[in-house]
């Protein structure tokens, strides 16, 4: 019987690729005049292929921009600021998020997360879909001081919610970070597919948020 299921957030609830588009193209509309140079559907390429699905973080990501584009009206560090305090405004949910969740809560399940990123932001992120009132504990790598897939994140994050491992499930789109990380330390895992890879050996593999449920009722 599963008790616990935890969470990864980043491919997993937030649609984070999509976030970053919708992000990075109203960038470069506010802040015209300093890409002025540079073709849109280049800037924007570009910086999705340098930030890789979220694995770079973000002040390497302008300071690449800034020398290669030559870019001399705004520093790297302020368009990592600009990122930081407007990226709340572009998170995109994947489709069911809500009622996912509800469905979850309505079960008496205890719900966490396990996130790696900067503390602040990930909880901007969270708060921007709405969803922090579901989760009875939510760790992020910053604030712990580790990070998937180290063990102990998944341990630490299962004595909070009082659940074993045996009993409870880790959902997430990471083969390693997520699928293997939380099968290493005795739970079930489904991955929620990504088109960055093929086959990936989890418990279950599920397309939609919607899909959970139905997975924990054949459990």
């Amino acid at each position: 019987m599963i008790t616990g299921v935890l969470f990864d957030l980043d491919g997993t609830l937030l649609n984070r690729d999509e976030s970053v588009r919708r992000f990075i193209d109203n960038q470069y509309d506010r802040l015209g005049s300093v890409f002025s140079h540079i073709p849109k559907e280049v800037y924007v390429k570009s910086f999705l292929k340098l930030e890789n699905h979220g694995y770079v973080w973000k002040d390497k990501v302008y300071k690449q921009l800034i020398e290669y584009f030559k870019i001399t009206e705004i520093s790297s560090s302020e368009l990592l600021q600009d990122y930081i305090v407007e990226f709340r405004n572009f998170c995109v949910p994947f489709p069911h998020l809500l009622w996912m969740l509800q469905e979850l809560n309505e079960r008496n399940l205890r719900i966490g997360m396990i996130t790696n990123g900067k503390s602040e932001f990930q909880m901007e992120s969270i708060r921007a879909l709405g969803i922090e009132r579901y989760f009875q504990t939510i760790l992020i790598s910053e604030r712990e001081g580790i990070k998937k897939p180290d063990p102990r994140i998944f341990n630490r994050t299962l004595e909070r919610l009082g659940v074993s491992a045996s009993q409870s499930v880790f959902i997430g789109d990471h083969p390693e970070n997520d699928v293997r990380a939380a099968k290493h330390v005795g739970m079930k895992a489904i991955w929620k597919r990504h088109f960055q890879w093929d086959i990936v050996e989890a418990d279950s593999i599920i397309d939609d948020l919607a899909e959970i449920p139905v997975k924990l009722d054949e459990w």
